[in-house]
C-alpha cells in the first residue's frame, strides 16, 4: 500500500545509488520499486531510472531523478538519534567516508548533497537539562564540534 505521505527527494540521475546506500547504512531501510522510463524523453532514454521508492529509518521516500535543476540544502535534513558513540561514529563515517562532507554541530552532508544530523540522545538530554547552566555548557561544547563527541558533551554538562 502506498503511504499517504512520502518524502520526495530530487536527484540528478543518482536516486537508485543513493537509495541503495541508505538501505545498507541505516537500520529499517530498504529499496522498493524502481520505475524505469517506458520510452525516450527529452532528458533521458528508455530504461533510465525515473523514480525509486525507498525507506530510510522507516520513513517512506521517493527518489526522483529530476535532473540538475534543483540541489539539496540544509533546509531539509534527516535527524538520526543515535544511542551511543559507536553508532554515532559508524553513521558519521559512512556518510562522510562515502564522498560526503563534515559540517558543524553534528551535521554532515552525503555525496548527493542531502543533509544529515547525527544526534546522540545524550546530546539532546544534555542541552535540555533542567540545570540551565549544565545545558548551556553542553550547548557551548556542541557548538565547537563537527561530529558529536558524547564524552566531551557529558564532561561539559558536569562542568
Amino acid at each position: 500500500m502506498v503511504p499517504k505521505n512520502t518524502i520526495c527527494l530530487w536527484y540528478d540521475g543518482t536516486a537508485l545509488e543513493a537509495a541503495q546506500f541508505y538501505a545498507k547504512t541505516f537500520p529499517d531501510s530498504a529499496v522498493g520499486a524502481v520505475l524505469r522510463a517506458p520510452g525516450d524523453y527529452p532528458s533521458g532514454k528508455q530504461g533510465d531510472v525515473l523514480t525509486v521508492e525507498f525507506t530510510v529509518l522507516g520513513i517512506p521516500c521517493l527518489g526522483l531523478n529530476g535532473g540538475p535543476a534543483f540541489k539539496h540544502s540544509e533546509a531539509f535534513s534527516f535527524q538520526v538519534a543515535t544511542d551511543d558513540q559507536a553508532e554515532t561514529d559508524r553513521l558519521w563515517k559512512a556518510i562522510v567516508g562515502n564522498g560526503g562532507q563534515e559540517s558543524a554541530c553534528g551535521w554532515c552532508r552525503d555525496k548527493w548533497g542531502l543533509s544529515w544530523q547525527i544526534t546522540p540522545r545524550a546530546l539532546t538530554a544534555a542541552i535540555t537539562d533542567p540545570d540551565r547552566a549544565a545545558a548551556k555548557r553542553a550547548f557551548e561544547a556542541m557548538m565547537e564540534m563537527g561530529k558529536i563527541d558524547i564524552a566531551a558533551i557529558e564532561a561539559a554538562r558536569r562542568g
